[in-house]
């Protein structure tokens, strides 16, 4: 997919894992959206209405398993760290096709294996509320990144008490705002940083106070630097 490419709400009848060997991923359902860069894929349950989205320089793989085969047991989108091995192995797995030859057959019990022992799931889900009132102060956020206004300033901005909201945010998303517009703030950078926004710019246009404080977040969450983020090696040529 080139970048900013789409694709439009659809439907598989297998499960579906797609791993980015490059750049970013998004992919929306009605529940939200999950951002998956290098070094993590998506596993899309079968029958999960959801639309793609490509950011920065897409190498794309995808790999279909049988309804019948749930390794991880989700019934929902998610997002799961790929180690090594297991990158090998959907990168094989999606240039094989779904052929059903010996080989096939015997690369995707390893791969099955594999999901097992050590895919990972990630807290990289950005839930959206179905509150009309919540819908509004999130749909401006993510309008904004940078908007650093309380929970009480936007209660006035849509009409509702800073305790309403955050009833709403603890019932509807299962997090705290904070939690809730750092996440939102991660999931942007990292579709600035594979668009190539210089990490000051990026910290900026997401809110962070400096760039060492954005810095210091995202280390937290993905394990390394975003200065680093973009020269993360792709998958191993074969």
């Amino acid at each position: 997919m080139p970048p900013g490419g789409e694709i439009d709400a659809h439907r598989h009848d297998d499960h579906q894992i797609v791993y980015a060997g490059r750049g970013v991923l998004t992919v929306t359902t009605s529940a939200g959206s999950w951002v998956a860069p290098a070094t993590r894929a998506l596993w899309i349950p079968a029958g999960t209405v959801h639309a793609h989205q490509a950011h920065g320089d897409l190498d794309l793989h995808l790999v279909g398993l049988p309804a019948t085969e749930n390794p991880l047991g989700l019934e929902s989108p998610a997002v799961l760290a790929v180690g090594p091995l297991l990158r090998e192995l959907i990168i094989a797995r999606a240039r094989a096709g779904d052929g059903d030859t010996p080989e096939g057959t015997r690369l995707r019990g390893v791969l099955l294996d594999q999901l097992r022992i050590s895919a990972r799931q990630q807290p990289l889900h950005l839930p959206m509320p179905s509150d009309p009132l919540l819908r509004a102060v999130c749909d401006l956020l993510r309008a904004d990144p940078s908007d650093n206004r309380t929970l009480a300033e936007w209660g006035r901005l849509v009409g509702a008490s800073d305790r309403t909201l955050s009833r709403l945010f603890a019932r509807e998303l299962g997090m705290t705002f904070p939690q809730w517009r750092t996440q939102m703030r991660l999931h942007r950078a990292l579709v600035l940083l594979a668009e190539r926004t210089p990490v000051t710019q990026v910290a900026n246009r997401c809110g962070w106070s400096s760039t060492s404080a954005f810095i210091d977040v995202f280390r937290r969450a993905f394990g390394h630097t975003p200065g680093t983020h973009a020269r993360r090696p792709g998958p191993r040529r074969l």
